[in-house]
């Protein structure tokens, strides 16, 4: 439920798009500065979070991961100007910040390490469920009240959610409670040096495809309106499709890592989603878009919780949050900053280039990087 909540604002920003565009004359690369206020935020807000989160614990963080998105989703719903909406996104990415670096971990150490794959995955299910339910929400009352009303109107719950976990986790004090080095972290400590270059090597691989897959998805709404001619709302409800993929595959993602190897995995995961991305060049408007975006769901997010548990089975308990919020800063920041280059090379080269272009970069790193991890045995 906390998933849910965290992301039931930070996910209408991307549907919402062509008529945030529209509203304010965009071109592609101005729209995809929208989303980089965000992401960019986002995704360096992290770094500070999970380095904090290591060491007060994790129930401020969650609690502002909710409630500050909430503040700064109704300002959004309120701004008038470009300018300020870029503002307050901004903010919404800052508030955000804290809660997968305090979340991850937390269930980590509620289950068993060979059920840590498949926790991950049913955690996946609450921030799946509202980027899918999100777009629907938006389309629906953006047609009729603007592309504000969803923010103003989702804050609402969102903050009194937010109110309610907070004293749920205080009731529960483990989750207030600070890692403490054990022997075991000890050793894994003095010998990081020999599995830094492999998990290095695999956070790289991970944080790439997700960046770069997070630029092609920022446009698929406009993709939709400019390429097939569809409506906004249509639009909006399209990326529904995409992110339906996670109420099932988060799951199905964690079990496979922990059944067949989070490397392995990952690795497959992000070889298909290179030709995956390419085939939106040449897919028709209908079943067959709607099979594509759905395929392109599954690849993310059964490859979102194998990565988060390799990550977590090779970092020291005390230290899991701060390489984690390594890891979301990479793949978030990596995102916000294609976002804009992506909506320039659309600018320029259209649609077809800038996709073959991104699935080509994705295919030559994890060829590249399979070779150095294929062998591992986690």
């Amino acid at each position: 439920m906390a998933h849910f909540a965290h992301h039931l604002l930070n996910a209408l920003p991307i549907p919402l798009l062509p008529f945030i565009r529209d509203d304010f004359a965009l071109d592609y690369t101005q729209a995809g500065l929208v989303v980089l206020a965000f992401s960019l935020s986002y995704g360096i807000a992290q770094l500070p979070a999970g380095w904090l989160a290591d060491r007060i614990g994790p129930r401020i963080l969650l609690t502002i991961g909710i409630g500050g998105v909430a503040l700064a989703g109704l300002l959004v719903g309120l701004s008038q100007t470009y300018v300020m909406t870029i503002v307050f996104l901004v903010l919404m990415g800052v508030a955000g910040g804290g809660y997968h670096p305090s979340a991850a971990p937390l269930i980590s150490r509620s289950v068993e390490p060979k059920n840590q794959g498949r926790a991950l995955g049913f955690h996946q299910i609450g921030g799946s469920g509202s980027f899918f339910l999100a777009p629907l929400i938006a389309a629906a009352i953006a047609a009729y009240w603007g592309w504000r009303a969803p923010f103003i109107v989702l804050a609402i719950p969102t903050a009194l959610f937010a109110v309610m976990l907070y004293v749920f986790l205080g009731r529960r004090p483990e989750t207030s409670r600070i890692p403490k080095a054990t022997p075991e972290s000890h050793d894994k400590t003095r010998s990081l040096s020999s599995y830094l270059p492999h998990l290095a090597a695999f956070m790289g691989l991970s944080t790439f495809t997700q960046a770069v897959l997070r630029s092609i998805i920022t446009f698929i709404p406009l993709f939709m309106v400019d390429h097939f001619g569809v409506d906004e709302a249509a639009a909006a409800a399209f990326l529904s499709i995409l992110y339906s993929a996670g109420l099932w595959a988060g799951p199905l993602g964690g079990h496979m890592s922990d059944r067949l190897g989070k490397v392995q995995v990952v690795v497959i995961a992000c070889l298909i989603t290179g030709p995956l991305i390419y085939l939106l060049n040449l897919v028709s408007y209908g079943p067959g878009i709607g099979a594509l975006l759905l395929s392109i769901g599954v690849v993310m997010y059964i490859r979102m919780p194998a990565s988060e548990s390799y990550i977590i089975s090779q970092t020291p308990e005390h230290l899991r949050s701060t390489v984690l919020g390594i890891y979301y800063f990479a793949s978030m920041e990596g995102g916000a900053i294609l976002a804009p280059v992506m909506g320039s090379f659309i600018d320029r080269f259209g649609f077809y280039s800038s996709f073959t272009v991104a699935a080509i970069a994705i295919v030559a790193v994890t060829l590249t990087c399979a070779a150095f991890l294929w062998r591992i045995r986690d």
